[in-house]
């Protein structure tokens, strides 16, 4: 019977980036509407932290807007990963920060934070096409930073962007030459404020895309399936997960809902799945 491992995201800092990504509605240069916030309260985030677990999830994932980390922002993510340990057993913890060095990471790991998570989006190539504001070699480097200090690396990218079919295959080939330990696969989701209005994937070529990501980066991957997954595959999932996912992301996403956490369960319950209940499962 095939486990799949169940991972939250919270967003702990919302909604004020200034960079220009073209899929990203946390930019405040799109106008979107969305939650903005600044720094939410770490009793909150605990809270959500100890209703995560109870849902199933053992992957939890403390996202902040903006390009990425300087010295408040790493502290006050040092400071909630901290918290979060000292109140919840058992969760994998993960920030999502942006950019970030050697130092601010090893920071962090120092404090409790497990994995960073840091995409590379899509090919170095079309990446000039979705943003001018930095680079694909700074997301790449901030991803070797990642492995440099012994964290664990949590790395995949957005699909239906516009790219190619070649642009597929070379992200995919990127994050591989990484070699992380989780692979989120996004599938965009359009918003009106957004410069990308349509997403040009079928459900048919993200199960290719599963396909291809569980061959290339091995059996032994959380291959996790997260934005999009409710647009693309509600009614779907048995073919998602015979694609190769084995993790998903319950409840809300960072500026879009999801499902609430007790249909996914149900879901994986009624096609025969069962819910990690560790993180060594996987």
């Amino acid at each position: 019977m095939k486990t799949i491992f169940l991972c939250a995201i919270n967003n702990i800092l919302s909604g004020t980036c200034k960079e220009d990504c073209k899929f990203c509605t946390q930019s405040v240069r799109y106008h979107a509407d969305i939650q903005r916030y600044s720094y939410k309260a770490i009793d909150q985030i605990v809270a959500e932290a100890k209703q995560a677990k109870a849902h199933g999830a053992l992957g939890y994932c403390l996202v902040t807007a903006g390009k990425g980390l300087d010295e408040k922002k790493t502290e006050f993510v040092a400071r909630t990963a901290r918290a979060i340990k000292a109140e919840v057993e058992g969760l994998h913890l993960i920030a999502c920060n942006g950019t970030a060095t050697p130092e601010q990471l090893t920071h962090l790991k120092a404090h409790g934070v497990d994995s960073y998570n840091h995409n590379l989006e899509t090919s170095e190539s079309y990446y000039p096409t979705i943003c001018q504001t930095h680079t694909w070699a700074e997301r790449y480097a901030t991803c070797e930073a990642v492995k440099s200090v012994g964290l664990s690396l949590c790395s995949g990218g957005i699909f239906g962007m516009g790219e190619s079919q070649a642009d597929r295959e070379a992200l995919l080939h990127s994050i591989a030459s990484l070699n992380p330990d989780a692979i989120p696969l996004n599938f965009y989701h359009p918003n009106p404020a957004l410069p990308i209005k349509t997403r040009n994937l079928t459900r048919e070529e993200a199960l290719t895309i599963i396909t291809q990501a569980r061959k290339g980066l091995g059996e032994q991957k959380l291959l996790m399936v997260a934005g999009g997954r409710e647009l693309l595959f509600t009614g779907y999932e048995q073919a998602m997960f015979e694609a190769g996912a084995n993790a998903i992301v319950i409840g809300d996403y960072l500026t879009t809902a999801g499902l609430a956490p007790q249909k996914d369960t149900t879901m994986l319950k009624t096609l025969g799945y069962t819910v990690a209940q560790s993180c060594d499962t996987h």
